[in-house]
């Protein structure tokens, strides 16, 4: 489907095109002097494209940058280096508080469930019983 797209788009461009070349072949002489003049005058004021651009080089945190570096060369101090690091710890401490909170949930509530079959007045065996859990799926 996208290079029928693109077929209609050139289409489009060639009909614009020839539209564009055969309403210029109307324009009077000297209106076309006169842009010519107002593009060569727009050619000479124009900035001068940079000669070198600068390159973006990613490098990642903590690794030396490739090539020399200039200024004295001395380890990272401890402060950085867990500047760079407390992230991840704080990201694994978030986890394991998760989970530690999800399991006491998880424990509470089947504490909740054994109190109240304990506290029924209904026997045990009555819970193990298929016939009774189909009795009580019918009841509600």
């Amino acid at each position: 489907m996208s290079s029928a797209l693109e077929t209609k788009e050139l289409e489009f461009a060639r009909q614009v095109r020839r539209a564009l070349d055969e309403s210029a072949a109307g324009i009077p002489p000297a209106t076309v002097d006169r842009l010519a003049l107002a593009r060569r005058t727009a050619l000479a004021r124009r900035k001068p494209e940079p000669v070198a651009a600068p390159v973006f080089v990613p490098a990642f945190a903590g690794m030396p940058a490739a090539g020399p570096v200039p200024g004295p060369q001395h380890r990272p101090s401890r402060l950085r280096r867990f500047a760079l690091a407390w992230p991840l710890v704080a990201l694994v401490v978030g986890l394991v508080a998760i989970g530690y909170w999800e399991d006491q949930q998880r424990t509470a509530e089947l504490a909740d469930i054994d109190a109240a079959m304990l506290s029924d007045d209904l026997p045990l065996n009555a819970y193990l019983d298929h016939g009774f859990n189909a009795y009580l799926s019918r009841a509600r």
